[in-house]
């Protein structure tokens, strides 16, 4: 799937905002990709994380034994990117503020491929890692639908993102005077207990 193709399926969904919205990482933006729009449509998902498996197995990392993405946002796109993979598919979420794999369990030395949704910082992703990193299991990847920071993330392991779609975001301090001018909103997961 090219880029374009990609974000034709966004619009589509109505997923691509304009506004001022604050993102998961705090940064503001003006624009916010509701990918839960995307997700909505089974059809839509499975177009985008087809393409995403099929990018992840022509990266040639040879054997991996389950995906596993970040609570909330994750869990779609990474249980869609692992049915395409037959692989598992696993999930840390919150737990007194950090993740963890609390449902499942991966044996140590496990080969895991974390799918993420949109990547903006990497936060969630290195959060991610940090906790299969704990429980012994070895990071191969990270994967995401789109890489709204243009290749400047740190995830914290190789990227392969789907779609590039820069976007620009501001520390809450640096808003230029038009974002500034619009009242912010909150459409993200972060922050759920």
């Amino acid at each position: 799937m090219t880029r374009d193709e990609v974000l034709q399926v966004f619009r589509d969904a109505g997923a691509i905002l304009e506004g001022h919205f604050i993102l998961s990482s705090g940064r503001r933006s003006p624009v916010f990709l509701q990918k839960a729009r995307v997700f909505q449509s089974p059809a839509k998902t499975e177009i985008v994380c087809r393409a995403l498996a099929a990018k992840i197995r022509d990266a040639g990392l040879g054997e991996i034994d389950a995906v596993v993405a970040p609570a909330v946002g994750g869990i779609v796109p990474g249980y869609e990117t692992a049915r395409h993979l037959d692989l598992p598919a696993l999930w840390v979420e919150r737990e007194g503020g950090e993740f963890r794999l609390r449902r499942f369990e991966l044996p140590e030395g496990a080969r895991v491929v974390v799918v993420e949704d949109i990547v903006t910082t990497g936060l969630s992703c290195r959060e991610t890692i940090a906790a299969l990193e704990k429980i012994g299991a070895r990071v191969l990847a990270v994967a995401c639908l789109i890489d709204r920071s243009g290749g400047k993330a740190d995830t914290g392991a190789p990227l392969i993102a789907l779609a590039d779609y820069e976007v620009p975001s501001y520390d809450a301090a640096e808003l230029p005077p038009e974002l500034a001018a619009i009242p912010a909103v909150k459409p993200g997961s972060r922050g759920l207990q």
